[in-house]
């Protein structure tokens, strides 16, 4: 069986060079001649490892021969890579930020809110209480800075709306799932170019959070159920699915998906997700997907 080791940088932390290529050549069994996908920035290594290679063991075996240099390693079956549904995080994923933490800092309270999320997306406390506790601190906030946020705070994570936008010209179905909140995912989906969002609800009275979110609160479970329904209803099969994220309550979807991908990830994530994404902007999931600089399309 053909596997691809795909080798990706990020251009604003150095190319990749004939060297590290060659590096990673010289670890790979039956390795053959690299392809350029995008120059110093992404390439493709076919090779054949002994049956039963564990992919995984394969990518950290590669990224040991680059002496930590800032170069992200995929290893996969080089057949049928390109995925036909995506499915993606929303906060610290597919934007910079965490949307409650900032609504957080508007109310004076983002060092006590930032620091319950961050135990959430390491998975040390459960994700649902979590979230219940930190809307309950946003209380009597008025709805209209949502807008001022979005305009001024929320910042598309680089490589994104080209990943989007190429999966759908191939045919991809995409879809942004968070355990945020709909005020913030219908305009991010909407500007990137998804073909569905689907987040939490939160409650308002009177102009202002009520401090409540609606039941049942989207979170690890329900993201991986809606993996698996829309899956279904576009009658695709496990192996046609490509998820992202970078937390906890990701973890679940990232299992269940034909390639998880933990994107920048909390430690826990990254240890077991099918492919660690941790210096390349989004791009590399097309790149590892097959697609080359001229095949992007750039909205």
């Amino acid at each position: 069986m053909v596997y691809v080791a795909t080798l990706v940088s990020n251009p604003k932390t150095g190319p990749l060079s004939r060297d590290h290529v060659a590096a990673v050549r010289a670890v790979l069994p039956g390795a053959g001649d690299a392809s350029v996908l995008a120059p110093d920035t992404a390439v493709d290594i076919p090779f054949d490892p002994p049956l039963g290679a564990d992919p995984r063991i394969l990518a950290e075996s590669a990224r040991a021969t680059l002496a930590g240099a800032p170069i992200d390693v995929v290893v996969q079956l080089a057949a049928d890579r390109r995925k036909r549904l995506f499915l993606a995080d929303m906060d610290s994923t597919m934007i910079g930020q965490e949307c409650i933490d900032e609504l957080a800092d508007l109310a004076g309270i983002k060092d006590h809110v930032a620091a319950i999320t961050e135990r959430a997306m390491r998975g040390e406390i459960a994700f649902e209480p979590a979230l219940r506790e930190r809307v309950a601190l946003l209380r009597g906030l008025a709805t209209g800075v949502v807008d001022d946020l979005l305009a001024t705070r929320i910042h598309l994570t680089p490589g994104g709306p080209e990943l989007v936008a190429t999966m759908k010209a191939h045919g991809a179905y995409t879809v942004l799932v968070s355990g945020g909140f709909t005020l913030f995912t219908g305009p991010i989906a909407a500007r990137i170019g998804f073909d569905e969002n689907r987040a939490n609800v939160l409650l308002i009275e009177n102009g202002a959070f009520s401090g409540q979110v609606q039941e049942p609160i989207l979170g690890r479970d329900a993201k991986t159920a809606a993996l698996i329904e829309i899956r279904d209803r576009l009658r695709l099969s496990p192996s046609e699915t490509l998820a992202v994220g970078d937390g906890a309550n990701d973890l679940g979807m990232l299992s269940e998906a034909g390639i998880g991908i933990a994107y920048h990830a909390k430690p826990k994530v990254a240890e077991a997700a099918h492919v660690r994404i941790d210096y390349a902007d989004l791009s590399a999931l097309l790149y590892m997907q097959g697609y080359t600089s001229e095949d992007i399309v750039r909205p």
